[in-house]
């Protein structure tokens, strides 16, 4: 909050106020004409936290409320071409609006408070740039940027090549002029393809996707804008003659009638409450989406409504935006390092300045393997962006370039294991990760198989984490994970972390750990295997093995063939557990475990009737009694395969509640669907 006391209206500002109003209306100004260039070099965040604080000035001084003052300017101001080097500036038909932002439920439900409406809206933010399109006769005649929402750029050549944007529209209650506004947007995958051929190329990298959809968008070169493969979804309409909807729904209807992209999230309400739900359910699953957000947008239905309730000079008044935390931030990058994984994978890491992002302060965040160093362009030095979706680790997504002052160096791979010395090379020629073959004896990947096993995924065992296990290796309790189901009391008097100060007696934590691995040793033959650390035997795979093999034995004796003719499983899997268990020592782990107790085998009293045997099942959309691992668990358990895309192969696909593009997908398709009702009997039956 400002440190500056409220004033009343009559009073002018002070100079020290002014001075600051000033330094923060300069500074807003300078970001916002690098944003709208795609040359940002701080983020989203920090440039709302600037706006936020400019705003609380002039909520406590009035007078410092000019027309010039960023709060009362939508987007970047257009400048006059000059030797074609920027495109030609166009007028809007209507004008586009910025949206107010809000940041908290508090803060949304006073919006809600003071806009009351019968029906809502509820829309994804989408983090892309907006386009402005104008029809007329059905036919698409200009495409425009925003620019400072009244002019904007004249890209319809590059609007064109986006295959989203339709250049005919035909239907019914075509208006002789239809203005259309849209959000234009790239993938991740595509973002991440982009940046590569641009360090390739010698050529600055973007910073995040949002930057490379604006900088294909304002290429000169239509045939370059094509290969960079945008999307577009439309999220507003504008200028209409001909015809005009009573709702924003309805025109989002005839939009969809007539061959627009329009988002499959967008959700009709009738209550403050349910905007709440929405909010707080996309909160929970922002990375649902086809792409990237960053907020939910909030609109009265009611066309008729919102030209009531009008616009300030910069928002419209029946919208508001609900921004969530940030997962994207800039920090500067201090260091890359090596870090080495329970497969002997080296990753390197980038470890940065300490910054806050998605709910947690992070210094570290992974640049996945050498190439992708290269690919994303980074030096040691530079300001990077980075991203951190939920509880995933946070990545690099690439260097603020623009910032750079030459004091940034390369970075140079190692070529020896930070852990154990051992020389460092790809598994195969063709592989992009480096590994340290030492795979049995390496303190690195020893700790971190033993960490992997002990957690959800493999057998559950409390109270055996990254310090446990350092410890038990450290004080040579454990040289590799083959007498772990023998430790003994004695074993662990040895460490420090599971004895109390005198080391003479085990502390609460190492009577637990030996009460969890005894209770361990009666888990399912799947978790058996996911904690092997066998390559490319995650969950998923594991359960597959289990369910067609039903003992260790039973796989041990496969024949990679065998194995590798499972539908799911495929010849790379294959191999991978073939040449796992043609491996002494990894045998001797299995052997060891077994005699200390392990269960090898599942009873066939354990197992589900198999009655989803040869059926693929997609689940969509929440459901009240499944979450999102236990219905996949329960497909799987009966024999089913439970895959994450649509396509004519799939038998049913589950629709629970905010379900988006796949089913849509599913339709078009024809497919059979379900609600959760139908997909318990699917359980139960086997038929629907």
């Amino acid at each position: 909050m400002s440190s500056f006391s409220s004033a009343p209206a009559s009073e002018p500002a002070p100079a020290d106020v002014r001075e600051k109003w000033q330094d923060l209306a300069t500074r807003i100004r300078e970001n916002a004409a690098l944003y709208y260039t795609a040359q940002p070099v701080i983020s989203d965040a920090e440039y709302d936290e600037m706006f936020r604080q400019l705003q609380r000035l002039e909520e406590q001084w009035p007078d410092l409320v000019v027309p010039d003052s960023p709060t009362q300017q939508v987007g970047a101001q257009v400048d006059t071409p000059a030797d074609g080097e920027v495109f030609e500036p166009v007028e809007h038909l209507e004008r586009l609006y910025s949206l107010d932002n809000v940041f908290d439920e508090q803060e949304l439900r006073g919006w809600l408070a003071r806009t009351p409406a019968s029906t809502y809206l509820t829309e994804l933010k989408i983090d892309g740039l907006s386009i402005d399109l104008v029809y007329e006769n059905g036919r698409l005649v200009r495409a425009a940027t925003r620019g400072d929402g009244r002019v904007g750029e004249n890209v319809t050549a590059n609007a064109r090549t986006i295959e989203d944007i339709p250049h005919e529209i035909s239907g019914e209650n075509i208006p002789d002029v239809l203005e259309v506004r849209g959000e234009v947007f790239i993938s991740l995958e595509e973002f991440e393809r982009i940046n590569a051929d641009r360090v390739e190329a010698g050529q600055k990298p973007f910073a995040n996707p949002r930057n490379a959809a604006a900088g294909s968008l304002r290429q000169k070169d239509v045939a370059e804008v094509a290969k960079r493969r945008l999307s577009m979804i439309c999220h507003g309409i504008g200028h209409i003659e001909g015809w005009r909807p009573q709702s924003q729904h309805e025109a989002y209807r005839a939009l969809d009638e007539w061959g627009f992209h329009v988002s499959p999230y967008t959700k009709q309400v009738h209550s403050a409450d349910d905007v709440v739900k929405q909010m707080q359910y996309w909160g929970e699953h922002r990375h649902d989406a086809i792409h990237e957000m960053d907020g939910l947008v909030v609109k009265v239905d009611s066309l008729s409504e919102q030209r009531a309730l009008g616009a300030t000079s910069r928002a419209p008044r029946w919208a508001i935006a609900y921004k969530y935390p940030p997962e994207e931030v800039t920090t500067d990058l201090l260091d890359i390092r090596v870090s080495i994984g329970r497969t002997g994978r080296a990753t390197p890491y980038a470890v940065m300045k300490p910054v806050f992002v998605a709910g947690s302060t992070v210094e570290m965040a992974t640049l996945h393997n050498p190439s992708e160093v290269h690919r994303k362009g980074v030096l040691i030095g530079d300001r990077v962006t980075i991203r951190k979706a939920g509880d995933v680790i946070p990545e690099v997504l690439g260097p603020v370039a623009d910032l750079r002052d030459g004091s940034e160096r390369k970075y140079i791979y190692p070529t020896l294991c930070p852990e154990c010395g051992t020389r460092l090379a790809p598994a195969k020629d063709s592989d992009a990760d480096w590994r340290c073959p030492n795979t049995r004896y390496c303190p690195g990947q020893l700790r971190r198989r033993i960490e992997f096993l002990a957690s959800r995924s493999g057998f559950d065992i409390e109270n055996l984490g990254e310090r446990g296990a350092a410890d038990l290796i450290h004080r040579g309790v454990l040289d590799d994970e083959s007498r772990l189901f023998d430790l003994t009391e004695e074993d662990l008097l040895g460490t420090e972390v599971y004895t109390t100060a005198s080391r003479k007696t085990l502390n609460a934590n190492g009577k637990k750990l030996l009460a969890n691995i005894e209770a361990a040793k009666d888990k399912e033959l799947w978790r058996v295997l996911v904690s092997l650390s066998i390559r490319h035997v995650g969950p998923t795979v594991a359960r597959t093995l289990a369910q067609k093999f039903g003992s260790m034995e039973a796989l041990r004796a496969a024949s990679r063939e065998e194995i590798s003719a499972i539908d799911g499983i495929g010849e790379i899997i294959g191999d991978s557990v073939a040449d796992w268990f043609e491996v002494d020592w990894h045998r001797e782990v299995v052997e060891r475990w077994e005699a200390a107790g392990v269960r090898m085998a599942d009873e066939v009293a354990d197992r589900p009737d198999q009655v989803l045997e040869g059926l693929t099942v997609v689940v969509t959309g929440s459901l009240e009694d499944f979450t999102r691992d236990s219905a996949k668990e329960a497909i799987i358990s009966r024999g089913g395969k439970a895959a994450g895309s649509v396509s004519k192969k799939t038998d049913y696909v589950v629709v629970g509640e905010n379900a988006g593009s796949k089913a849509t997908k599913a339709e078009e398709l024809g497919l059979s669907i379900l609600d959760e009702d139908g997909f318990k009997r699917l359980l139960e039956t086997g038929q629907a």
